[in-house]
């Protein structure tokens, strides 16, 4: 096999990763990096409809684990561009990133909402470009909803989860997310708060503004450092 047809190999195989898991894997001398993308909404226990992107957490979940087993793989890239969606299987991720040894970096690019804040504050140094945007709202469910007080107390419990996830894993103080969480005079019908990249390194949820160039040198420095 020559040069030329081992290239053209590598390109399908890696459009191949790229359709099935949303990423791949970029090598060089600086390091191996995972590129991970999280997308359009976070499907949980139901599946969306056939026109909508989504982020499968049952496909997320293994190969984080894969990820973090490879010896190839130096470090993890995640560029996030997301709605929101299912909280529990949201959180489910922003854990097991959260709890990987191997140097990780995430990049909101577009938009990280909702459930999307935890994810991007579950890596070791997060980054946002300037455009970007992130909403912070309370717990909705979809669905009936039983209308006693163990209903209320539910939400109020995952409300909390939410919370001391994002203060644990960022710059940011309780009092002030939830006092983002409960404006009522941003958000049309709704309660919560929409703030850009630099809002987002103000109150401590990003550590950075910065887009590519600084999340993979950040990311190097970190692999470069745990070598």
């Amino acid at each position: 096999m020559n040069e030329q047809d081992e290239s053209k190999n590598g390109a399908e195989e890696r459009a191949d990763e790229i359709k099935d898991f949303g990423g791949l894997t970029a090598k060089n001398s600086l390091g191996n990096i995972h590129c991970l993308s999280i997308i359009g909404q976070i499907e949980g226990h139901y599946a969306l409809g056939d026109g909508q992107k989504a982020t499968k957490y049952e496909h997320i979940l293994p190969l984080l684990v894969s990820i973090e087993q490879d010896e190839e793989v130096d470090g993890l890239l995640i560029l996030l561009n997301t709605m929101g969606g299912d909280v529990e299987a949201g959180l489910a991720i922003a854990e097991v990133i959260a709890s990987m040894k191997k140097p990780t970096v995430s990049v909101v690019l577009g938009g990280g909402h909702s459930i999307g804040v935890p994810l991007a504050v579950a890596s070791k140094k997060s980054f946002i470009v300037p455009s970007a945007t992130m909403t912070i709202h309370p717990v909705r469910l979809n669905g009936l909803v039983v209308g006693v007080p163990q209903s209320f107390v539910y939400f109020q419990e995952m409300q909390k989860r939410i919370i001391n996830f994002i203060c644990d894993h960022s710059r940011a103080e309780k009092d002030k997310i939830y006092e983002l969480m409960m404006r009522p005079d941003m958000i049309a019908t709704d309660v919560g708060s929409i703030i850009e990249g630099r809002e987002a390194v103000e109150y401590g949820l990003i550590d950075e503004i910065g887009g590519l160039d600084r999340a993979l040198e950040a990311l190097r420095e970190m692999i470069a450092g745990k070598k």
